[in-house]
């Protein structure tokens, strides 16, 4: 199968997966109707949030986590057919197999790069992992590992800062054995033992905290009895976003950004605390194709800078983008809330207008 193929079968099989603490990549299995990641995804949480091309932004709960295989399973989304993409079989490898390593990091493009297979069983810490020479971004961690049939042969897991292309996959026979493992328990909170390998559930954990089998303590991914919620800076971004009527689950795409959606705009919000300013940029629509609307375009950008109490306009690429900045000192709840109000509601009308009265085109998702 072509690289192109291999590319275009997966594409809505790719799941974007970001949490309050960072973003990863997923991938969906038919089979057994779960998202595949890794575990360092996921971190403590057993709630996240997945996107991608077949769905809207959504939370996901995580059922299964495994901290030795570096494995978690996620909910898939209810009530979307997703594409089906089969398991490979990790005897068929051997040195030099063309592969294709696929990722989406949230919020990025969708990317694919290809390599070769340098070392089918490189050992580290007691398990074999694939170690392949195709660029891996870490932001792609939990992604799928393909071969020329178009098969998952692994899950890229992680890469070695400072080599040159140096990426490994977790081998598809132990996420085969995981998955076959955790299928009759599919739907309870569950986590497989680093110290003995037995999978722990809601039923057989001894006293809400040790393995039964080897007493090791382990930790289920339990929903908690009340979310964390963050502090300083973070805590009044996301106060306001609740007062303007968003939710914030969904909207945390990382460490201090968040993404919202007003109208036809998509509004990302970046706290920057070393350098202690929040910057709101409104993601409007693409700049026109014919050439006889670009100058009248730029005529009118440049004088409603003047206009717009705070917001300016730009031009990144083809998009154009409606910001506002503000120092972190200078936000409280309900200022903060007029702000953000205000920048909202201009997004949305200024993507209208500008599609209307200028041709520009609909904005591109990233998805």
């Amino acid at each position: 199968m072509a690289s192109q193929q291999i590319i275009e079968q997966y594409q809505k099989a790719i799941i974007q997966i970001a949490t309050s603490s960072g973003t990863g990549t997923g991938f969906y299995i038919k089979e057994f109707d779960l998202i595949i990641t890794n575990d360092h995804v996921v971190g403590e949480n057993a709630e996240v949030t997945i996107a991608g091309k077949a769905f809207e932004k959504t939370l996901s709960r995580v059922w299964y986590t495994d901290r030795k295989h570096d494995l978690a399973f996620l909910e898939s989304p209810k009530g979307v057919e997703m594409p089906e993409v089969r398991l490979g079989h990790y005897e068929e490898m051997k040195d030099g197999d063309d592969v294709v390593a696929i990722g989406h990091p949230y919020g990025l493009n969708y990317t694919a790069t290809q390599g070769v297979i340098s070392k089918v069983d490189r050992i580290r810490e007691g398990l074999k992992f694939i170690q392949i020479d195709a660029a891996i971004n870490p932001g792609n961690s939990g992604g799928p590992l393909v071969n020329e049939k178009g098969e998952v042969i692994g899950v890229n897991s992680f890469i070695i800062r400072g080599g040159d292309n140096l990426g490994f996959a977790l081998p598809v026979n132990y996420l085969r054995e995981a998955l076959v493992m955790y299928q009759p328990f599919k739907g309870q909170a569950s986590t497989r033992c680093f110290s003995c390998d037995y999978l722990v559930t809601q039923t057989n954990i001894d006293s809400n905290k040790y393995c039964p089998s080897c007493g090791t303590e382990v930790k289920l991914p339990e929903m908690p009895e009340k979310e964390i919620e963050p502090v300083g800076t973070a805590k009044v971004i996301e106060e306001i976003l609740k007062d303007l009527g968003k939710n914030v689950r969904l909207a945390r795409e990382g460490v201090n950004v968040w993404s919202v959606k007003e109208g036809s705009a998509k509004i990302k919000i970046t706290y920057n605390a070393e350098n202690y300013f929040i910057a709101g940029d409104a993601y409007l629509c693409q700049m026109p194709t014919e050439a006889t609307q670009i100058k009248p375009l730029y005529q009118f950008l440049l004088q409603e800078n003047y206009k717009t109490q705070g917001l300016v306009f730009s031009c990144i690429k083809q998009n154009i983008v409606l910001s506002r900045v503000i120092y972190d000192l200078d936000i409280n709840r309900k200022n903060g809330a007029e702000v953000f109000r205000h920048l909202f509601r201009k997004a949305d009308e200024y993507d209208d207008l500008l599609k209307n009265q200028y041709k520009c085109l609909d904005r591109l998702e990233e998805a």
